[in-house]
Formats: structure tokens, C-alpha cells, sequence
């Protein structure tokens, strides 16, 4: 029995390192020695490609009418680009404030009851013109030169998907917030990009070919991962990272709205991973390796912590373990601290590591309980922002 427990204790210490420290440390060596730097192709303006800009919304009367703004803003050719609010059962005034911009070609696209993203998109995809579509979120704000810079890439056949970059600032200083696990996730990618391993996208600023979407199934959760890697799944097409492609948005308001949006991050991730298993398949190279360590075992890793700890009280008999016992504690007092004082300098950036690792598998954990014991519902709950 002992002996199952050490087994059990230090295979499952050893995968969440790797998970978080090891693979970065692999990724970033295999991207060196056999990833090639992507550069797109210079398109000249006559041949840029038809663009719908699709935004799903639901209540946003508080940011619309800005948002429209801003991507009427875009320096991208009007004739060129559709601007699209398809609405999920707004009842808040936000239907009225797009139906106000009609003249200057915005379509709504109105639906009712209220039935959820997934199936709003399902919808609405077969409904625009674009041969690309621009999949973008309410409450972000894309820099001019976004669309064109995303498309460009498209001009490659064997590129299906382009993610673009989130820069998220808070609300109270209008800072930048990127903090250091942002920071970590976009290093990822830029190295699974050098590897034509990218996995997803995130909601503010991705496209893909018109023709590579698949129907969603109508409880999806995180759609903006799904949409790529079902495109992958089925074309084996390229998902491209573009850092020059820029979108903002707010961070939560509050620790709490974030701790939700990452618990329901999580029940999406293991429903996505339920579903996109066969990325695992040896015939999706560099993808498959990435799918496995980026996603499966980092989404593992709530569990393996569990074991962890539980293996260790386990064999808290032997003085050693007593030991590693002991530096767990510590971790996760550092973590409560870190979570509840605010303090600047070297000192707050040492907190601050233990406390974002605990919540945000905290959170991953919350978000396996909700997947296993219950059915979900595609039917969002927007996060409150301030005006």
C-alpha cells in the first residue's frame, strides 16, 4: 500500500510540474529547434477577401452602441466588411441601439427566447456574407488595423483559423492588467505557433474561413476554443497566433466575477476535452503533443493536486513526507496570503504566483464538480462591467 502511494504521490507531483513548468520549458526548445517563424503574405487592396464581423450579444445596452462605433472605425475597405449583432434574446434596449445603426449597414439579427451562444452562432454564421468571419465579444475594442492584419494570413490555403492578441487593462487605474499568468498563456502560444500547434483562440478576436465552421452542439461553453479545433479536427487546417492583431478589453470587476468566469472556463475546458479527444491522434503532430500537455493535463491538474495532498497525509508516518507535508501547507498559506494582502515590489509578485496557481485550479476544480454532477446549459451569464 505504501508503495501504491509514493507511486501515486510523486506521478502526480511530476505531471503538474510538467504541466506548468516543464512543457513551457519543451514547447519553447522544439519551437527553437523545428518551428518556423510564419510571416503572411502582403495583400493588396483589391484583394482583400470579404470580411463579417460577427459579435453575439446579450443585454449589452451599456457598451453596444460604443462597440459599433469602434468597428465602424476599422480601417478596412466598407464594402468589404459586414458588421453583424446577433442578439440572444436582449430584452434591455441593446436590439434598439443596433436597429439605430441599420443606415450605416450594421445588420441585426434578432433572436428570441433566449437560447445561448452556441446555438445563436449556429444561426447566425450561415447568415453572413463573408467568405472570413471575425468572431469578436460586446465589450472589446479593436485597434484599426485588426481586421486587416488577421486577414492577410488567410491568403495561405492551409490557414483556417487566425487568433488575434487580447490586451486586458483595468477598470479603476485604466492600466494594463496582463499578469504574469496572461503573460505565461501568450508565450505558449507564440511558441505552439512556431510549431503550427496553436490551440483555439480567445473570444475578443479570432476568424475563421466561413466554410470551416462546424455547427456547435447547443451546451458548448467555451466556443471560442471549440470553433478552431473542430475546424483542425475535421481540415487539419492551420490555426495561426498574430500578436500584431490587437483587441482591449476590461478585466472582471472583481475577484469573485473572475473566480466564476475561470470555474466556468473549466467546466467548458473538460466538456471541450471530452469532445475534442482525437486531436490526440499521432497524425496531428505537434498539435496532438500540445492538446495533451497544454490542455489535458493542465485541466488534470486540479485532480493530480488532490492526489497529491491526500497521498501525502497518507504517508505523513515517514519523516520525509512529513517534510513535503509541511512545504505543501506553506504553499497554500503563502497562497491565502497572497489572495488577501496587497503588497507591491518583489514581495507582491512572490505572493501573488501561489495565489493565482491555487485559484485558478481552485476554480478548474469547481468547474470538473459542475461538468460531472450536472448538464449544462449554452445560456451565458454575462459578467458585470462598469460603464
Amino acid at each position: 500500500m505504501q508503495t501504491v502511494l509514493q507511486i501515486v504521490f510523486w506521478s502526480s507531483a511530476a505531471l503538474v510540474a510538467f504541466a506548468y513548468l516543464g512543457y513551457p520549458l519543451v514547447i519553447y526548445v522544439c519551437s527553437r529547434l523545428f518551428g518556423v517563424r510564419q510571416e503572411p503574405a502582403d495583400c493588396r487592396e483589391e484583394e482583400l477577401p470579404q470580411v463579417s464581423l460577427l459579435i453575439a450579444a446579450y443585454n449589452e445596452c451599456s457598451v453596444i452602441g460604443e462597440r459599433i462605433e469602434n468597428a465602424l472605425a476599422l480601417d478596412y475597405p466598407s464594402d468589404k466588411l459586414q458588421i453583424v449583432i446577433a442578439s440572444d434574446g436582449s430584452d434591455d434596449g441593446t436590439n434598439e441601439i443596433v436597429a439605430a445603426y441599420a443606415n450605416r449597414g450594421v445588420v441585426l439579427l434578432p433572436f428570441s427566447p433566449r437560447r445561448g451562444k452556441s446555438v445563436v452562432l449556429n444561426d447566425a454564421v450561415p447568415q453572413v456574407q463573408g467568405e472570413i468571419v471575425m468572431f469578436s465579444d460586446a465589450n472589446t475594442m479593436m485597434e484599426p488595423q485588426a481586421v486587416r492584419r488577421v486577414v492577410r494570413w488567410f491568403a495561405d490555403d492551409r490557414v483556417g483559423a487566425v487568433c488575434g492578441w487580447l490586451d486586458l487593462y483595468d477598470t479603476t487605474t485604466g492600466r494594463n492588467a496582463d499578469g504574469i499568468y496572461w503573460r505565461y498563456e501568450n508565450f505558449l502560444k507564440r511558441c505552439e505557433g512556431r510549431l503550427h500547434a496553436v490551440l483555439g483562440a480567445n473570444g475578443a478576436i479570432y476568424a475563421l474561413r466561413r466554410k470551416l465552421y462546424r455547427p456547435l452542439a447547443a451546451d458548448t461553453l467555451i466556443d471560442d476554443l471549440t470553433i478552431p479545433l473542430l475546424a483542425k479536427l475535421h481540415s487539419n487546417c492551420r490555426i495561426v497566433y498574430d500578436k500584431q492583431a490587437v483587441a482591449v478589453e476590461e478585466t472582471a470587476p472583481d475577484i469573485q466575477a473572475e473566480f466564476r468566469r475561470r470555474a466556468r472556463i473549466g467546466t467548458g475546458g473538460y466538456q471541450a476535452i471530452s469532445r475534442l479527444w482525437p486531436l490526440l491522434h499521432p497524425k496531428f503532430g505537434w498539435t496532438a503533443f500540445a492538446f495533451l500537455s497544454h490542455k489535458v493535463l493542465r485541466w488534470a491538474s486540479p485532480l493530480l493536486l488532490v492526489c497529491v495532498l491526500i497521498s501525502n497525509l497518507l504517508l505523513a508516518a515517514n519523516p520525509v513526507y512529513q517534510y513535503l507535508l509541511a512545504a505543501q501547507a506553506a504553499f497554500y498559506a503563502l497562497a491565502y496570503v497572497g489572495s488577501r494582502v496587497t503588497v507591491s515590489g518583489l514581495a507582491g509578485r512572490v505572493l501573488r504566483l501561489p495565489a493565482l496557481f491555487t485559484a485558478v485550479n481552485a476554480a478548474l476544480l469547481v468547474g470538473f464538480a459542475r461538468w460531472i454532477r450536472q448538464p449544462q446549459s449554452g445560456v451565458w451569464v454575462r459578467t458585470q462591467r462598469l460603464a
